[in-house]
């Protein structure tokens, strides 16, 4: 008798890997722009007074 059921350890690894799937689509990895630019924005500079 085990703690969890082996279906726990196959949904877990399904949903897993369908979470890093969506997030990899969300995120846009086939697009030619780096990942840091489409998460932070670029720095501006204000101007002081």
């Amino acid at each position: 008798m085990g703690l969890f059921k082996a279906d726990f350890y196959r949904f877990f690894a399904l949903g897993f890997g369908g979470g890093a799937l969506l997030v990899a689509a969300v995120l846009g990895l086939g697009s030619h722009h780096p990942l840091s630019e489409s998460i932070v924005p670029a720095a501006q500079a204000e101007t002081t007074r």
